[in-house]
């Protein structure tokens, strides 16, 4: 049987920590940023982890 292969466009949008779970980016961090606060784009900055109820889907994406 071959081997699975990783969804390409999950593998640059995602990552793996360490124990396990999975990082994603926020959404709406790329145009029309005049009219967002100052501080909601702040926010939109960092890294978040995916849900655990998405978690087993993205799990089946980035098999390796």
């Amino acid at each position: 049987m071959p081997k699975m292969k990783t969804n390409s466009g999950a593998k640059k949008r995602f990552d793996i920590t360490g124990t396990g779970k999975i990082k994603r980016k926020h959404a709406y961090k790329s145009h029309i940023l005049t009219k967002k606060t100052k501080k909601r784009k702040r926010n939109l900055t960092y890294s978040a982890l995916v849900n655990s109820t998405d978690k087993k889907r993205m799990k089946l994406l980035l098999v390796e």
